[in-house]
């Protein structure tokens, strides 16, 4: 009997397939939906650090410009903090998957107080998407420092089990998540999709680019899972972006993946494709023979080869001596 069950952040998952934070479950409705086809968790929208303060009055960063301020206090104005501590509840009452709460935050201010309240709205983890982008010339270089900032006064708030979500724009994105263990994460998510700005030549306007994924963006994905779980075994490890089919999630799990996180092609293929992505999953184990995840998660990681930097190599001379 195949057994597809997992434990991730300290949660006990039916499978390693989880909906990602999206506003495809943004409201009690949706989640109820995205439930019926099975996922083994889900991570709620993810309510910015930028609400939370606009909710309880507290904005006072003089780098707002005005017009940011005004709508950001709009903003908030429909999304209160109060309607998502309602949505954990909600959620709570109409699913058995684990549900997981989103943060979209930047610093470590007052907002952390905020956990506590998610923490008794019933959510059974809270997942800090944090981004703090290095534009200013004249601070130093410790940008790093703020991340585990961020965290040590989550953790402080709570007793909830804390899962960073983070970009792979750091010096040495090993260190860094060893780090985030360190300082009492339960896990990490490659990666966070960013905020890509574009310019509109016809309007001489700043938009934004495509906010969905592609499939080949699951390599770079591919390769730090990879590398990390070789370096780390004690921290939980989703990988995230450019997950559109069963062979992507199973690469993944190959690669070292603890669970795999799913959003872009749920927008483009619907709630239901998580059926195709969990039957793809079981029916390739049954193929192989595998009885349980732990039979081959892991199995093609950095860890698997003699000398890992040596077979890189030769895959990269392979590639080019092809082409000749």
């Amino acid at each position: 009997m195949i057994s597809m069950k997992t434990s991730y952040a300290g949660l006990t998952l039916d499978n390693p397939i989880i909906v990602g934070s999206s506003g495809l479950v943004d409201h009690a409705d949706k989640v109820r939906r995205m439930a019926d086809f099975g996922p083994g968790a889900i991570v709620l929208k993810s309510l910015f650090e930028e609400q939370i303060l606009a909710d309880s009055g507290r904005i006072t960063d003089v780098n707002f410009y005005p017009e940011a301020l005004d709508y950001i206090r709009n903003y908030s104005r429909s999304n209160t903090v109060g309607n998502y501590l309602d949505l954990i509840e909600d959620a709570k009452k109409s699913v058995h998957q684990p549900i997981i709460a989103s943060i979209n935050c930047i610093t470590g201010s007052e907002w952390t107080g905020f956990a506590r309240q998610i923490e008794e709205a019933g959510a059974d983890a809270l997942e800090l998407n944090i981004f703090i982008l290095p534009v200013d010339d004249r601070e130093p270089a410790r940008i790093e420092k703020k991340y585990f900032e961020v965290l040590d006064q989550v953790k402080a708030k709570t007793r909830l089990p804390i899962i960073v979500k983070i970009s792979p724009y750091f010096t040495n994105l090993v260190y860094m998540v060893h780090q985030f263990y360190a300082h009492g994460a339960k896990a990490v998510v490659l990666f966070n999709r960013l905020y890509e700005p574009d310019i509109d030549l016809a309007t001489d306007h700043v938009t934004s680019h495509d906010v969905f994924s592609n499939p080949a963006e699951l390599r770079q994905t591919l390769r730090w899972i990879s590398l990390i779980s070789d370096k780390d075994r004690k921290i939980d490890l989703s990988a995230s972006t450019g997950v559109h089919d069963p062979a992507a999630v199973i690469k993944l799990l190959l690669a070292g993946a603890t669970t795999v996180q799913v959003c872009s092609v749920l927008y483009k293929k619907g709630p239901e494709y998580l059926e195709v992505l969990v039957k793809g999953l079981g029916d390739w184990m049954q193929k192989k023979g595998y009885n349980n995840l732990d039979d081959f998660r892991g199995s093609m990681n950095y860890r698997s080869h003699e000398d890992p930097a040596t077979w890189e190599r030769v895959q990269f001379m392979r590639y080019y001596s092809d082409r000749h």
